[in-house]
């Protein structure tokens, strides 16, 4: 018996069922009756969301990610971890890499442990083939499930996402408007966040009106060295390009590279723009126009919007934060 049973046969939201829990004033006495009534005639008795009973919680949260040494998820562990704090709940993580039975398996592990709420944080954790999340959907019926840049439709399932698309939109356009035309881009994964990256590098060609050119579309592991050779090659193939979009600062570093090795000026022969905005913008020489993906109000909204469900308030199931391009020396804007 769970929650979404009594919101079944009451006719009513769960968010409705979770601020009469809380005894939230925003619900009309008929509703808290019937709800009550339907409770007791099911025998339920609330846990998870019973935030204002005081039953059921252990104020920890569970926090997964695919790989802690990424710069990106380091930063927003780091910033989940400080915002649970400050609301008073401790953290567990679980780092799952990239196999879909060990995230299972960890997911799983933190239900066990009977945590309030699991957050996932970067949309690798998000599979592209919708069954292999069904997990997560069954999973949302007992406790929310929290999605740091990463989307998943369910009802008591939250998404804080940043607008990638219009990122690398911008981006491209950007580099085509300073006189770039033969753009390559850069990505490391096929996930929700890395086909919306890419949806707006194509769109940006697309709306100036340039061919959307396969061969200029590479998929790169996320590291320095491998990115520079990627380039070496291509270049050394005879494949020619004026600028680099890549979908992560060290693709973006590894190009760098590439034009320190073969001799192409930064930015008049070469232009290069990363994404992230991470300590490795500022480490290059010349250092990085990238894009500020904006983790810290990712997470802060994650955590903010997670509050809001444990109190019962209305919140958004889905929050769209805009990303800024933090022009620097590899561009010539």
């Amino acid at each position: 018996m769970n929650i979404y049973d009594v919101s079944r046969k009451a006719g009513v939201s769960i968010a409705t069922v979770s601020r009469v829990l809380n005894g939230s004033p925003n619900v009309s006495d008929r509703t808290r009756n019937l709800v009550l009534e339907v409770m007791n005639d099911l025998g339920y008795t609330p846990n998870v969301f019973a935030r204002g009973l005081g039953l059921g919680t252990i104020y920890t949260i569970g926090i997964m990610c695919s790989d802690s040494s990424d710069p990106y998820l380091a930063h927003a562990i780091s910033y989940l971890e400080r915002g649970l704090r400050t609301h008073g709940y401790d953290s567990i993580l679980c780092c799952t890499g990239n196999s879909l039975e060990t995230r299972q398996k960890y997911f799983n592990l933190l239900r066990s442990k009977k945590v309030d709420a699991i957050i996932l944080a970067g949309s690798k954790l998000i599979e592209m083939n919708p069954m292999d999340n069904q997990y997560l959907i069954d999973a949302s019926r007992e406790l929310p499930i929290m999605l740091v840049n990463g989307y998943l439709k369910g009802e008591n399932i939250y998404s804080t996402v940043c607008d990638d698309r219009h990122a690398t939109h911008e981006a491209a356009s950007r580099l085509i408007s300073s006189g770039c035309r033969d753009i390559l881009y850069l990505y490391t994964s096929y996930s929700y966040s890395g086909v919306n990256k890419m949806n707006g590098y194509q769109d940006a060609l697309a709306g100036c009106g340039l061919p959307v050119r396969e061969k200029y579309i590479r998929q790169c592991p996320k590291d320095v060295t491998s990115a520079r050779d990627l380039l070496l090659r291509l270049d050394h193939s005879g494949l020619s390009f004026d600028a680099v979009l890549a979908s992560d600062d060290a693709l973006a570093v590894g190009a760098v590279k590439y034009a320190n090795m073969t001799g192409r000026e930064i930015p008049d022969s070469l232009s290069i723009i990363g994404y992230n905005n991470s300590s490795y913008a500022l480490c290059t020489d010349p250092e990085l126009t990238s894009i500020d993906s904006k983790i810290e109000t990712l997470c802060n909204t994650t955590i903010n919007t997670l509050m809001g469900v444990f109190h019962g308030s209305n919140v958004p199931t889905r929050t769209t934060i805009a990303a800024d391009l933090i022009i620097r020396a590899t561009t010539k804007f």
